[in-house]
């Protein structure tokens, strides 16, 4: 059978909201100790989490490194044979994802808490959009979908061991191994180990293949140092790209009659002009200037194909007002992850490009099928 994306990164060497949350509070950064309830430990516990950074440590060998999944954190809790999966915001997943509750108690292992990433492939590739369709208030629209494209976790810590042994306290080296002993006495194909390594050169070759597929950067973990739940403890870094893309319209900021952000778009492959998202990272020394450039633009068509609704995740502007220019200004900026042909979150500003025709911005440059690089662990 011939392998997948998400197998591919598995097998070699070596709702919106839920996934984002506060800072830790003081409070939430104690030891976590044992719950005294059905579970071996409190369900509020927070995941240990990451500060970004814009290279990776080195440390002569001090430093593991894994891929840094684009999906839902979720810790799983067992205990009485109960499971309970939350999300980074300590909000329960396990209506959304049942495939995945009942897979965790059919396990022989009465009691443990991993930490991991929730998964979804859908036509051989990982989607964050199946994984938000997840998030649905119908419970029977969620089992048909559990059906359809059944979820997977990709393990990577562990917290309480299968025999109830708290490893919060141990190092990331006695955690690792539980991990590692855990997936493989469990024998589930959407129970997976995350791969991991201590080579410099073996994870930046992974961060070379992050920003597409399944995987969206590197995450350092030090090999001597415990599970800090709520802490950033963990360093990760990101692969950012960039596209150039036709300035379609603007919105003003708030009640100033100056630009507040730039609607970006791409032509499709039938030569109109779809939004794409959006950027705001506009400097305020700069504002009065970009403004008169893009009112002297101000006219039809704007967008021909897909154009910005209302007020939604991808705006920063309350209004949904935006005023369409005419599709001469060409922008390159930076960007994370596509969803949906879309931006997923708003994009950095960095150049202005009026060496570059606007009929030359095409989706092609954001294809995340045509994107070559090495996914991390390849057979």
């Amino acid at each position: 059978m011939k392998s997948s994306p998400i197998d591919a990164c598995l097998s070699g060497d070596g709702k919106p909201s839920l996934r984002h949350r506060p800072a830790a509070s003081p409070h939430r950064r104690a030891v976590v100790k044992a719950s005294g309830n059905r579970f071996p430990l409190p369900l509020d516990t927070p995941p240990m989490e990451a500060r970004t950074a814009d290279a990776l440590p080195e440390g002569n060998g001090s430093w593991q490194y894994e891929p840094k999944w684009d999906g839902f954190r979720c810790l799983a809790f067992k205990g009485s044979k109960v499971v309970d999966l939350r999300a980074k915001s300590g909000k329960p997943l396990g209506r959304y994802f049942p495939e995945l509750t009942a897979l965790l108690g059919d396990l022989d292992a009465e009691n443990f808490v991993v930490d991991g990433e929730i998964v979804i492939e859908v036509d051989g590739h990982a989607s964050f959009d199946a994984l938000q369709m997840r998030l649905h208030p119908a419970q029977s629209r969620i089992r048909k979908l559990s059906l359809e494209t059944p979820a997977q976790l990709i393990l990577f810590d562990m917290l309480v061991a299968s025999d109830g042994k708290i490893l919060i306290e141990k190092d990331l080296v006695e955690r690792r191994a539980a991990i590692e002993d855990f997936v493989v006495k469990a024998d589930k194909n959407s129970l997976r180990l995350s791969p991991a390594t201590t080579a410099l050169a073996t994870a930046k070759r992974w961060l070379q293949g992050a920003g597409h597929g399944s995987t969206d950067g590197v995450v350092a973990k030090a090999l001597a140092e415990r599970y800090q739940p709520g802490e950033r403890a963990m360093v990760k870094v990101k692969r950012l790209r960039t596209a150039d893309c036709v300035v379609g319209g603007f919105r003003y900021l708030n009640s100033k009659r100056q630009v507040g952000s730039l609607l970006l778009g791409l032509y499709n492959e039938r030569g109109l002009l779809d939004h794409v998202g959006f950027t705001a990272t506009i400097g305020n020394d700069e504002r009065a200037a970009i403004t008169e450039k893009l009112e002297a633009l101000r006219g039809e068509p704007g967008f021909t194909g897909k154009a910005p609704g209302g007020p939604s995740r991808w705006s920063t502007d309350r209004s949904g007002q935006w005023e369409p220019v005419q599709p001469e200004l060409v922008v390159e900026v930076r960007f994370d992850h596509i969803t949906g042909e879309r931006f997923r979150h708003g994009t950095k500003l960095l150049r202005w490009r009026p060496d570059k025709a606007p009929r030359q911005c095409t989706f092609e440059q954001i294809d995340e099928t045509a994107i070559k690089g090495p996914s991390p662990m390849r057979r």
